[in-house]
């Protein structure tokens, strides 16, 4: 069964809501894919832990398995009391088990609320301090991909599902539920997309569609984050820029908005690196005055003036010596890194010292910060997680720590909890299915005057929602096009030995994928891309969009390795530009990589973290078709340029595996390091080509079959 345990795939394996109640049914649904080639009888089975139980059907199920079609199951599943239950559903062929897969789901105890036509006004949990949340406003409907790493933690998943950020009840949910927990305030990352000109937003959805035009918009204090490190597109062009682009847009928009924050009767404003502010305005003084003048604006616009927080998430005196200089009011920290996968309990410690030490220092006055966790994107660094309980016991500790800055400060009066609602980074407070409502009930019962017993609503008790509805149509738009990329198609005209993948990118114009010429069936899916002319046929027009081939066994290529493709580009000196990329944060000593690196064709094949890139010695020629192969056979990296021989790199051992996805045209999905120009008859093979047959593809530009 040795075939059959790499190709049997379970897809799509998720409960129609996340978060539900005890007396209530949640569907499971599962897509079941056979690539072995061959057709199998299998058993499917819903393994469900004591207390829960399947309705309506069985927990056991027979299927048949062609190579040419998916099946579709789907189980109802009741719990008896209130918890997470993990569901695993197992498929076995010939008693042995060939996939696996969990998903947990929440029952909360059972209520009996009557059907209302909205949800219930917020009743507010007075507290003594302005308790604030960072809010992450990238969950939007035309971003599905943002809740990739969500699907990898489905346990991550949030009590709305895979909402959709712009909807004005969404905010109206999430309004209710900070404010009936004692958080007074939002913190919304902002976004601009480019700088020098008018002000234009990315995510901006959040707060101009969500909750400006939300029921609930008075119950609640926002302010914003300004996410300015994307250097030369999210900062500001020059002092004019800010002044007469920037700062007009926020005093109209947001600061004399009745629901922005102000304290002492200055809006407050969070900047994310004030630090990149030096190069933008050209000097430390330059950012002072600048500040100054923004101060004094704001005073012309009728407040008493303007806080101005800066974020730092260290305790390096240079640094902060150089916020002050700066002239910022307060630092912050977004979140605090603690290294080397800490327990709860040195997390807590850590970050505790952290905020003593700023303290210490008496350089800049703080706003506290307390962080719940961290994973990031990709499960790269440090990955931890503080339970309700140990994050109870690190808000009594901030707690106390707040009452010790001096009175007159802004951080004796006001605390920040990272992160409402980051589910992929790591950090979140919001309600979830792992947790359910644990997180913002700590922050009540540490910090409100009137904690105890409360109903705590989710949609489905009232009759509203989903909210994931874009998502759910996404996940069946993926299903069709997996369904069209696993043809297995054949087009002659080379040597099949070892070769992994063939994407010549020749479908019909507007055609979603990318078919995979080798037979294997390993067809990518289109981003946000195009095709014209190619070397033969159609090519991929890398303009910021790519191809995307799912994660495959066969990707993984062992102990040899080609590349091999056609490019061509006008833009010459391309710097950490890719065209074909397996190298993704978490796997940097894994995978291959094919782009160009100070405009020379660079192929890379980690064996530590980002080492072994393999640079041609001239830059590639532009304004026409160009060849390209990295081969490598165990113990040598070889580059070619039209079939020449370009560079050489000793490199002993197998290529590092990993379960990445391959991204042609880009380094990644929506990613600035993409390359620019078109690509071509992408191939990929498990064994090293010679330098014989490099040269004869180098000199083959069509190819029969088409």
């Amino acid at each position: 069964m040795g075939a059959a345990e790499s190709a049997i795939r379970i897809h799509d394996f998720l409960p129609d809501r996340s978060v539900t109640r005890v007396g209530r049914t949640v569907h499971l649904s599962a897509a079941i894919a056979n690539l072995s080639g061959g057709d199998l009888d299998a058993q499917a089975e819903l393994c469900l832990p004591d207390g829960a139980t399947v309705v309506g059907g069985k927990a056991l199920q027979a299927v048949r398995l062609t190579s040419d079609r998916e099946v579709d199951l789907v189980w109802g599943v009741a719990a008896a009391g209130a918890g997470r239950v993990d569901m695993r559903l197992v498929v076995r062929v010939a008693e042995q088990i060939v996939a696996d897969a969990s998903v947990p789901v929440r029952f909360l105890p059972a209520l009996d609320v009557p059907r209302d036509d909205y949800i219930p006004e917020p009743s507010p949990a007075k507290t003594p301090l302005l308790i604030g949340a960072h809010h992450c406003p990238l969950w939007e409907a035309d971003k599905p991909h943002m809740w990739r790493q969500i699907r990898v933690h489905p346990e991550r998943v949030p009590a709305l599902g895979f909402y959709s950020q712009e909807n004005p009840e969404v905010a109206d949910w999430e309004t209710k539920w900070a404010v009936e927990h004692g958080i007074s305030f939002f913190i919304y990352c902002w976004y601009r997309t480019s700088q020098g000109g008018p002000v234009e937003q990315r995510f901006g959805t959040a707060i101009h569609d969500a909750l400006f035009k939300s029921r609930y918009a008075d119950k609640m204090k926002f302010t914003i984050m300004w996410e300015n490190q994307s250097r030369g597109r999210a900062g500001v062009a020059d002092e004019r820029d800010l002044m007469e682009n920037l700062l007009p847009f926020w005093i109209e928009n947001y600061f004399t908005h009745d629901s922005y924050l102000k304290v002492d009767d200055r809006p407050v404003l969070f900047v994310y690196r004030p630090e990149f502010l030096v190069q933008d305005l050209g000097s430390v003084e330059n950012v002072a005055s600048a500040f100054a003048k923004m101060r004094h604006a704001c005073r012309e616009a009728g407040f008493a003036g303007l806080y101005l927080l800066g974020e730092y998430r260290g305790t390096d005196p240079n640094h902060l010596g150089l916020m002050k200089r700066l002239g910022l009011d307060y630092t912050f920290a977004y979140c605090w890194h603690v290294q080397n996968n800490p327990t709860p309990g040195r997390a807590i410690r850590e970050q505790m010292e952290r905020l003593r030490r700023t303290q210490e220092l008496a350089i800049m006055p703080q706003v506290a910060t307390v962080t719940q966790g961290w994973s990031g994107w990709r499960d790269e660094g440090s990955i931890w997680t503080i339970p309700p309980a140990d994050y109870e016991e690190l808000l009594s500790q901030a707690k106390d720590f707040v009452a010790t800055l001096p009175e007159k400060e802004l951080g004796s009066r006001m605390l920040l909890l990272d992160n409402w609602n980051e589910w992929g980074e790591g950090h979140y407070i919001a309600p979830y299915t792992e947790h359910g409502f644990g997180y913002v009930d700590a922050v009540r019962e540490v910090f409100s005057d009137g904690a105890g017993t409360h109903a705590d609503l989710i949609p489905e008790d009232l009759g509203m929602g989903p909210y994931d509805v874009a998502y759910r149509k996404h996940v069946a738009m993926e299903r069709n096009l997996r369904r069209m990329v696993s043809a297995k198609v054949v087009k002659e005209g080379i040597s099949r030995k070892g070769l992994v993948g063939w994407w010549a990118f020749d479908e019909e114009l507007g055609t979603p994928i990318a078919l995979d010429y080798s037979g294997n069936g390993l067809g990518a899916k289109l981003r946000e891309a195009q095709r014209g002319e190619g070397i033969d046929g159609r090519a991929l027009i890398c303009e910021g969009g790519c191809a995307v081939v799912d994660n495959h066994a066969l990707l993984s290529a062992g102990n040899a390795l080609t590349i091999e493709c056609w490019v061509k580009t006008e833009a010459a000196g391309q710097n950490d530009r890719w065209f074909v990329n397996r190298i993704y944060g978490g796997g940097v000593s894994t995978g291959y990589r094919m782009g160009l690196v100070g405009g020379k064709p660079c192929f890379g094949i980690p064996q530590t973290d980002w080492s072994h890139h393999l640079l041609t010695d001239a830059a590639m020629p532009t304004d026409r078709w160009v060849h390209l192969a990295g081969t490598f056979d165990g113990e040598t990296m070889r580059i070619y340029v039209d079939g020449a021989l370009c560079g050489t790199m000793a490199r002993s051992g197998p290529v590092n595996p990993n379960s990445f996805h391959l991204c042609l045209g880009s380094y990644e999905v929506e990613h600035r390091a993409h390359f620019i120009g078109s690509l071509d008859e992408v191939r990929v093979w498990s064994r090293a080509l010679t330098s014989e047959e490099v040269a004869r593809y180098a000199n083959t530009t069509r190819f029969p079959g088409r």
